[in-house]
């Protein structure tokens, strides 16, 4: 790919763009037009693990997009919606790939239209310092699928191109074990953050009282392997021992989940939690914690 589109400027979204500017001509849509001036005006800084400064081009109007090869969708689970819809009628010969947390986005993204599509997930992190400073925290893979009949030779071409980047990349023929190891990991984590205003930290590993919130989180893990297992998905991860390792990195991660909840946004509950709920439901296995915990963070969006 030598043309790519970011929908989607938070830190994701600036990491992908801040490195693949190097390789690649880079447009980014923004959901403020105060964004898209700043990113043409100063351009894009990331620092951190790397250091770059980007040129890209930035536009919060799709009509004011030039024609790309790739459009990668990092928005928020809540902007979602939004940017299928703003690239809708438009870009037919593009493919889109979807980097969102939990499952589902792809859906989204079809009812839309007709582009060949690849499911991705990805570990990358980072703090945002503004609009047009993003640092990268944590260097970890972004996995890569097809997603319906779309070849494998376009996800592994997309996946060298985010590696020449700079990034880490993996291409898998099916990505669904790698997307619910993710998944579960995340409906572990993420939830139990916001309700606590803890950062994924060691805490979220204790297990040596039993008053230890390392229980509730393995109770979590557990119910979701439970659901992975009936849904016949074969984990690409254990996602218990993803959140072991998390937690000795040595610096605590701010999980988005709990970033929303901090700023009183909408979180990812449905795509995260509710995914798994919802599949729980269909494959009759019972999922009491996460029921709880998505009803906790629902009640906590209510609240506002």
């Amino acid at each position: 790919m030598e043309r790519v589109c970011i929908v989607g400027a938070g830190v994701i979204g600036s990491l992908f763009a801040g490195h693949l500017a190097h390789v690649c001509d880079v447009s980014v849509l923004t959901r403020r037009k105060e964004h898209a001036d700043a990113l043409n005006r100063e351009g894009l800084r990331v620092s951190g693990k790397s250091e770059r400064h980007a040129r890209v081009s930035a536009s919060a109007d799709p009509e004011g997009l030039s024609p790309f090869d790739v459009a990668i969708v990092a928005t928020k689970a809540s902007g979602l919606e939004p940017a299928a819809a703003a690239l809708e009628g438009r870009f037919s010969e593009a493919t889109v790939m979807t980097v969102l947390n939990g499952i589902g986005a792809e859906e989204v993204v079809r009812a839309h239209g007709d582009w060949s599509i690849v499911s991705g997930v990805t570990f990358m992190s980072g703090t945002r310092h503004s609009d047009t400073h993003v640092e990268y925290i944590l260097d970890t893979e972004t996995w890569l699928g097809p997603y319906e009949d779309t070849p494998f030779e376009t996800v592994r071409d997309i996946a060298d191109t985010i590696a020449a980047s700079g990034l880490k990349a993996e291409a898998l023929p099916d990505l669904r074990p790698a997307q619910w190891s993710k998944l579960i990991f995340n409906a572990a984590v993420n939830p139990v953050a916001a309700l606590t205003g803890l950062p994924h930290d060691p805490h979220f590993a204790q297990e040596v009282d039993p008053t230890n919130l390392g229980h509730l989180v393995h109770g979590l893990v557990d119910e979701g392997k439970a659901v992975a297992t009936a849904a016949g998905i074969d984990l690409h991860d254990d996602p218990w021992e993803m959140n072991v390792l998390a937690t000795q990195r040595g610096s605590a991660h701010y999980p988005s989940m709990l970033e929303d909840v901090d700023a009183h946004r909408q979180t990812e509950i449905e795509l995260i939690t509710g995914s798994i709920v919802r599949e729980a439901v269909r494959r009759d296995v019972s999922v009491p914690l996460h029921a709880m915990l998505y009803g906790l963070v629902k009640g906590k969006e209510a609240s506002w």
